[in-house]
C-alpha cells in the first residue's frame, strides 16, 4: 500500500464512498510521566461509525503508530499484521453501516507533530498538547484524515492525577480516577481536534453577550501556559483582546460562536504561530513575553488571537473540501485578523503593519519559482504542507482587501453571513464563496477570480508624468508590468497620491488624490491633470491593491533626500516597503538602502515598521552588499544603530528595537566590548533594561565572534535555567566560530534525530552566522549529499526545517548556485516538495548574486 502521503485523488474517492457519523476516542496518557521505553507510547482506542455508499467496497483508515493491538470491523476481528502497514488500515468488504474499532499504541512526539511531549528542564514537569494540520491526527488516533469527512467527536482522556486536561468540548463530568470525558463536538474535521494536558497554569474568565432578540450567549474563557511562565503571563490582556474580537465578529457575522467554550493554550516547542482548534486554540508560548518587548509584539499577538478566532467561522464552521482551497480559511483569517484589530482593539495601526510586513512576505513568495495561484493545485499532503505560505495567507488577504474595495464592505460582509448560514458544519469550494458574493454585490466575479485567484505573480505599477512649462501635470499615467513567467495584467483599483512640502522646511504632505481603475499596460489618471508638480507620486496610496510600487525618477530622488519628512505613517510604510522591493530586485544598490536606514530609521514612528526595516537592513548587509564593501557597510550600519540607540527615548520600544538591531550588526572590537559591558554591568545606556531576553540577544553575537566561550554561555544558562534559556544556550553554542563546533551542530541535526523540534530550530539558527563564510564552506557539498536521506527519514516538519536551515545561503557565489543547479538536474525524480524547497533557496541565492552585482556597480560610479 502507499506510504504516509495521501493524494487528492485518493481523498476524493474515499470522500465519495464514505460518510462518517461519529468518533469515540479514548486516550491513556499516564505513561507520559514515566521513564524509559514506557514513556515513548500511549494507548489509543478509537471507535468510528461510518456509512459506505457501495456495500462490498474497500477503503482504508489512517493511522501512524508503532504498533496496533487489535482491529475490529463490524464485530469481525482483523489480524493487525495483515491489514496495517504502518500508515493505513485496509478495510475490505464494507457494509452500508460500519463500526471500526482500533486499539493501538501511538508514539509521543518530539517534533511538534501529533501528541507532543515536553519535559520542563526547570522543574521536571511534563506537558502534552496536540498539533495536527494538515494530517497528523492519525499519529494520535485512527481516522479518515481528510477535511471533507467531518464528524462529531467524543474524547475521553485518562491522565495523571491532578493534571489539567482540555479538549475541543467542555468536560461533561468531573474527572473520575484520572479519566476526563468531554462533550461531543459539532461535526468538525480531524485536523482541528485537540487535546492539551499537564500541570498547566490556568486562568478563567467569561464572555457574555445579549443579542437584539433578547437571547443570551455565555462563553467560558480560559488561558493557560506552563507553570514556569506563570509569573510572566498577562492573561488579562489576552482576555481583553479575546472579548473585543468576539464582540466584533458577532457584530459582523450574525452567527453565534458555535463551539461552546474558548480556551487558549500557550504551549512549548510549538512549530507554528497558532492553530485554530475549535474551543481549544493553541499558540506558541513565545507569545508569553518573558522580558520587555515593543508594542509591535503585543500587536502581533493580538493579530494572531483574532486570526485564529476568525477561523472559528472561516475554517472550522465551514471547511474547504480539500487543501486546494486552503485559502478559503487562511486568506480570510489573515484579512479578518487585521480588519478586527483596527476595528475593535487599541492596535489601530494594523493596516500599516499589514502593508509593511505581511505583504512583504507575500511579495517574496509570489516571485519565487514555486509561486502559485491563491487557489492552488494541491496534489497531495506534501504539497499541502508547503502551501501554508505568503501567498495563501498574505496575498490572499491582500486580494480580499481589494475585493472589499471592489464590491463594498456591506456586500462583502453580507456574503460572509450567507456563506456561514448556507454551509454551516459543511465543506465548500471556491465557487460556493463566489456565488454568495455575486448575490450580495450584484457583480459577476468570474473575471475577477480568474485574474486574482487563479493566476500567479505580482504586477509592478509605475507612474509616468509629463509637465507643462508652468510645472503643472499634463498627464499622469500608470504603467503596469508583469514578469515573463507570469504575464497576467490584472485590474487594479488604486489611489494615486501627490505629495509635496508646503514650504522648504515642512513635512511632505498629500495635496491631491485620485482613484482609478488600472487596466492593461497603460492607464491615464485624468483627474490629476493640471495639478502642480509633486515632489512624490505614490501609486497605490492607501494600499488598496496588491502590487509592487515603483517610482518615477523625481519621486525616487525625493525619497532619497527626505523619506523621513513623509508625514503620513501608512504612506511612509508603503515607501519603505517599495524601496526594499527595489533593493531585492537589484534595482537599488544595497548601500543606498542601508544609507536610507541610517539617515531616516530614527525618524520612523511606527515601531512595527522600524523593526521590519531593521530586519531588512540586516539582510541587505549580509546578502545583498558587494563583498568588497561589506566591512565598511557593516561598520557604518553599527555606528548608525549605536547613535540611534543612544538618542532614543529612554525605556521606549524604539530604544529596545535599536538595541537589538545594534547587537545583530555589531562587528568591531568596540561594538563587542560595549555588548560585554552591558552584560556585566560596566556599561550603561540610560533607560535600557538589560533583562534576561536582551542578555541572550547580546550574548549571541559575542559567541559568534568568539568573545564568549562555552563557560560564559554556561554561566548565562545558570542565570536562566529554563526551557527558554536552554534554547538560547543551544543557539549560542552552535554560533561559536570553530570547526569542531560546526561539526557538532551538523551531527546533532543531520546525523541524529534525538533533539526536539525546538532544539533543532535553535541549532539551525545558531549554525550559520555572519562572518563565518569560510568556516561553513565545507558544508555545501555535504548538504546536497544529505538532503534526500533527511527527507526520507525525518518527519516532514523536521525535514523542512533542516533543508531550509542548512542551505548554504551564506555562500553567495556562483559555485554554490552551480551546486544547487547540479543537484536539481541530477534529482529530477526527488520528492516534489523537496525539490520545491531547494528551488526556493536557490532562487534566493540567485537574487542575492544579482543584488550584489548591482551594489558592486554602484561602487564604481563617480
Amino acid at each position: 500500500m502507499p506510504g504516509e502521503n495521501l493524494t487528492r485523488d485518493e481523498a476524493r474517492e474515499r470522500g465519495r464512498l464514505l460518510n462518517v457519523d461519529g468518533y469515540d476516542v479514548a486516550l491513556d496518557v499516564r505513561s507520559a510521566v514515566t521513564r524509559g521505553a514506557e514513556a515513548a507510547t500511549f494507548r489509543s482506542r478509537t471507535t468510528i461509525r461510518f456509512r459506505c455508499a457501495e456495500p462490498g467496497a474497500s477503503s482504508f483508515a489512517d493511522l501512524l503508530a508503532p504498533s496496533v493491538r487489535s482491529v475490529t470491523l463490524n464485530g469481525r476481528e482483523l489480524e493487525p499484521a495483515a491489514v496495517f502497514d504502518g500508515s493505513r488500515i485496509a478495510l475490505d468488504g464494507l457494509a452500508a453501516e460500519n463500526t471500526l474499532v482500533v486499539d493501538a499504541d501511538c508514539a509521543y512526539s518530539r517534533t511538534g507533530e501529533g501528541l507532543h511531549r515536553f519535559v520542563d528542564p526547570e522543574d521536571g514537569e511534563v506537558y502534552l498538547y496536540t498539533q495536527y494540520e494538515p494530517a497528523d491526527a492519525r499519529r494520535v488516533f485512527a481516522n479518515f484524515e481528510q477535511p471533507d469527512l467531518k464528524a462529531p467527536f467524543t474524547f475521553e482522556v485518562t491522565a495523571p492525577e491532578g493534571w489539567l486536561v482540555l479538549g475541543n468540548g467542555a468536560q461533561d463530568r468531573a474527572a473520575k480516577d484520572g479519566t476526563h470525558r468531554f462533550a461531543t463536538t459539532q461535526p468538525i474535521s480531524t485536523y482541528i481536534t485537540a487535546v492539551v494536558a499537564g500541570p498547566y497554569h490556568y486562568v478563567t474568565d467569561t464572555y457574555r453577550r445579549t443579542f437584539k432578540d433578547g437571547g443570551e450567549l455565555e462563553i467560558p474563557l480560559g488561558a493557560l501556559c506552563r507553570k514556569g511562565l506563570a509569573r510572566h503571563f498577562d492573561a488579562d490582556d489576552i482576555f481583553t483582546v479575546t472579548k473585543q474580537g468576539l464582540d466584533f465578529f458577532h457584530d459582523h457575522f450574525d452567527f453565534p460562536y458555535p463551539f461552546g467554550k474558548y480556551d487558549q493554550a500557550f504551549v512549548p516547542e510549538y512549530n507554528l504561530g497558532a492553530m485554530e482548534n475549535p474551543g481549544c486554540v493553541t499558540f506558541r508560548e513565545e507569545f508569553v513575553f518573558r522580558g520587555k518587548v515593543t508594542e509591535a509584539s503585543y500587536e502581533r499577538r493580538a493579530n494572531v488571537i483574532l486570526h485564529e478566532m476568525a477561523h472559528m467561522w472561516f475554517g472550522d464552521l465551514v471547511t474547504m473540501h480539500w487543501w486546494d482551497d486552503l485559502w478559503l480559511k487562511e486568506s480570510y483569517a489573515d484579512f479578518m485578523g487585521s480588519f478586527a484589530q483596527v476595528g475593535a482593539t487599541r492596535f489601530t495601526d494594523g493596516w500599516i503593519t499589514f502593508a509593511n510586513r505581511r505583504k512583504s512576505w507575500a511579495y517574496r513568495a509570489d516571485q519565487l519559482p514555486s509561486t502559485h495561484p491563491v487557489t492552488a493545485d494541491i496534489r497531495d499532503l506534501e504539497d499541502a504542507k508547503l502551501n501554508f505560505d505568503g501567498i495563501t495567507y498574505a496575498k490572499g488577504a491582500s486580494v480580499l482587501k481589494q475585493l472589499v474595495a471592489y464590491v463594498g464592505q456591506d456586500a462583502f460582509l453580507e456574503g460572509a453571513r450567507r456563506y456561514f448560514k448556507r454551509h454551516a458544519y459543511g465543506n465548500t469550494r471556491l465557487t460556493d464563496l463566489l456565488s454568495v458574493l455575486e448575490e450580495t454585490s450584484g457583480r459577476d466575479l468570474t473575471a475577477w477570480s480568474r485574474a486574482w485567484l487563479e493566476t500567479a505573480g505580482v504586477n509592478s505599477l509605475t507612474p509616468q508624468v509629463t509637465y507643462d512649462s508652468q510645472d503643472r501635470i499634463t498627464e499622469l499615467a500608470i504603467v503596469q508590468e508583469a514578469s515573463e513567467q507570469h504575464p497576467e495584467l490584472r485590474p487594479h483599483r488604486v489611489a494615486v497620491g501627490l505629495y509635496r512640502r508646503l514650504d522648504a522646511d515642512s513635512a511632505l504632505v498629500r495635496y491631491a488624490r485620485a482613484e482609478v481603475d488600472v487596466a492593461g499596460q497603460r492607464t491615464s489618471v485624468p483627474e490629476l491633470a493640471g495639478a502642480e508638480r509633486p515632489e512624490l507620486v505614490l501609486v497605490n496610496d492607501e494600499d488598496l491593491t496588491y502590487c509592487k510600487i515603483r517610482f518615477d525618477e523625481g519621486s525616487l530622488a525625493t525619497l532619497r533626500a527626505r523619506l523621513g519628512d513623509l508625514r503620513d505613517p501608512l504612506a511612509r510604510a508603503l515607501c519603505w516597503a517599495a524601496l526594499w522591493g527595489l533593493t531585492r530586485d537589484g534595482l537599488m544598490p544595497a548601500r543606498d538602502f542601508l544609507d536610507l536606514v541610517r539617515r531616516f530609521g530614527g525618524a520612523e514612528t511606527v515601531i512595527g515598521v522600524l523593526q521590519s526595516v531593521h530586519g531588512q537592513a540586516e539582510t541587505a548587509l549580509e546578502h545583498y552588499t558587494a563583498p568588497e564593501h561589506h566591512e565598511s557597510a557593516a561598520r557604518a550600519l553599527s555606528e548608525g544603530a549605536l547613535r540611534e540607540l543612544r538618542v532614543a527615548d529612554p525605556g521606549s520600544g524604539h530604544q529596545l528595537s535599536w538595541a537589538r538591531h545594534f547587537a545583530a550588526v555589531a562587528t568591531t572590537p568596540a561594538d563587542l566590548q560595549l555588548l560585554t559591558g552591558l552584560l556585566d554591568g560596566t556599561a550603561k545606556i540610560d533607560g535600557l533594561d538589560v533583562d534576561q531576553e536582551l542578555r541572550w540577544a547580546f550574548l549571541l553575537p559575542l559567541a559568534a565572534h568568539g568573545v564568549a566561550d562555552e563557560s560564559v554561555i554556561a554561566a548565562e544558562l545558570a542565570r536562566d535555567d529554563t526551557a527558554s534559556g536552554k534554547r538560547h544556550q543551544v543557539r549560542c553554542l552552535a554560533a561559536r566560530p570553530a570547526a569542531e563546533v560546526k561539526a557538532q551542530g551538523w551531527a546533532d541535526v543531520v546525523e541524529s534525530d534525538t533533539l526536539s523540534n525546538a532544539l533543532v530550530e535553535a541549532t539551525l539558527s545558531g549554525f550559520a552566522q555572519p562572518g563565518q563564510r569560510e568556516l561553513l564552506a565545507p558544508y555545501t557539498a555535504r548538504y546536497f549529499a544529505a538532503i534526500e536521506r533527511i527527507w526520507r527519514e525525518r518527519s516532514i516538519e523536521i525535514a523542512m526545517s533542516v533543508v531550509r536551515g542548512l542551505f548554504p545561503s551564506w555562500q553567495v557565489d556562483r559555485a554554490t548556485l552551480d551546486a544547487a543547479d547540479a543537484w536539481l538536474a541530477e534529482h529530477d525524480q526527488a520528492a516534489p516538495a523537496l525539490r520545491r524547497l531547494v528551488l526556493e533557496e536557490r532562487d534566493d541565492l540567485a537574487r542575492a548574486l544579482r543584488a550584489q552585482a548591482c551594489d558592486e556597480a554602484a561602487g564604481r560610479r563617480p
